[in-house]
């Protein structure tokens, strides 16, 4: 404080005590109008406030290091999710482009309807629904099939009217039918090795084959084909497909090898043997207790040189009769890797019937005893009768 005495001025002071501010790491000074020595005031941080100070800069720098990796995790992720589906985008239009040739092009109803002319021309009908003669723009032929099961319409012009009742002839002359094998030869071979992808039909039989008004035979109903690369020798298939009586044996059992192409070939064989048989026989001549599976009766006659059902009227049609039913023989053999290619069909059917061997007999038998293939007869009928369809 500040006081005059005896002419002089004085100033006095106390000393505060500042201890108690010490002891917090703090320090204190005196109020402003501070008039006692014990009137005194901290200012400054204390030692706590200091060290949370500390931790909530290091908290800070923590949470704002993590925020940042976030920050670039996630714009990571961004970038690389643009970029992996911007890559597969071009991936499908890659393959999109060099497969456009395969992929399929969808039209209306009523592009369907123009194309068909009001579905006027009907082809045939098969097991699952009615075909019907079309034409494109682009003037390309096509066949439409309607799937609809309370259609019931009477087919004109199937595969299947091969067969004739016992009291007809055959529409079909030999040089017709001669004609038809070969160009369904050719239609399979196309779809093993002419296309881009090799195409395995899977349900070659009378009712998947149209023919127009001059015999030209178009294979049909791609339902149970499945597709796969030239080179691949074999398919995986989970459960058989196809027609009974026009299954291939390994299709049905791997015992007999494995599923290829030559399932195809199999399915052609029994075609093309019903082709030569054509209508009911009832004069085969075996046992009244040995009744014989299809083609052991067909490869029998031909061994004894009988007539093998179709009326044969002069020495050419007895050699196509022949030739059709040796290329058949040799595609429905039991095993895939006794079965000759269809481009070896095709050379087969286009050759003469003279230069063509006898395949072996999977069906013969030595002494009632069965044969090494260890393959059993199948009865059926003494008629023989159209083999029935699967649904």
């Amino acid at each position: 404080m500040l006081y005059y005495q005896r002419g002089d001025v004085h100033l006095s002071w106390s000393q505060p005590d500042c201890s108690k501010c010490e002891e917090v790491g703090s320090k204190c000074k005196l109020k402003n109008d501070n008039r006692t020595q014990d009137d005194t005031e901290r200012y400054g941080t204390t030692k706590n406030q200091r060290v949370m100070r500390k931790m909530l800069l290091v908290a800070g720098i923590i949470l704002g290091f993590g925020l940042f990796i976030i920050i670039l995790v996630g714009l990571y992720r961004v970038h690389y999710s643009y970029r992996s589906k911007k890559e597969g985008q071009l991936k499908i239009e890659n393959f999109l482009e060099d497969y456009k040739a395969l992929k399929p092009s969808r039209y209306s109803y009523a592009d369907v309807k123009r194309t068909t002319y009001q579905f006027k021309d009907k082809l045939g009908e098969g097991a699952y629904g009615t075909a019907f003669k079309g034409r494109l723009s682009n003037d390309v032929l096509v066949a439409v099939k309607m799937e609809i099961k309370e259609l019931l319409l009477t087919s004109t012009c199937q595969m299947n009217h091969i067969f004739a009742t016992r009291d007809q002839s055959c529409s079909l002359s030999w040089e017709n039918l001669q004609d038809i094998a070969i160009g369904i030869a050719k239609g399979i071979e196309y779809l093993h090795q002419g296309c881009d992808k090799q195409i395995l039909h899977f349900d070659i039989k009378p009712h998947n084959i149209l023919l127009d008004h001059h015999f030209n035979p178009k294979i049909s109903d791609f339902g149970l084909a499945k597709l796969c690369s030239k080179e691949q020798r074999a398919v995986s298939m989970t459960a058989a497909r196809g027609t009974m009586g026009y299954i291939a044996p390994e299709v049905l059992s791997r015992n007999f090898g494995k599923v290829s192409y030559k399932s195809d070939v199999y399915s052609f064989g029994m075609l093309l043997l019903e082709m030569v048989g054509g209508r009911k026989n009832i004069d085969t001549t075996v046992g009244s207790t040995s009744q014989v599976y299809f083609p052991e009766w067909v490869y029998n006659c031909l061994e004894r040189g009988e007539v093998l059902g179709i009326r044969i009227e002069n020495e050419g049609h007895a050699k196509m009769a022949r030739k059709l039913t040796i290329v058949g023989l040799w595609c429905i053999q039991w095993y895939p890797t006794d079965r000759p290619s269809m481009k070896s069909v095709v050379h087969m059917l286009e050759g003469e019937a003279d230069s063509l061997t006898m395949p072996p007999n999977p069906f013969g038998h030595v002494d009632g005893a069965q044969t090494s293939a260890n393959i059993p007869r199948r009865p059926i009928n003494r008629e023989l009768e159209v083999i029935s369809e699967l649904e």
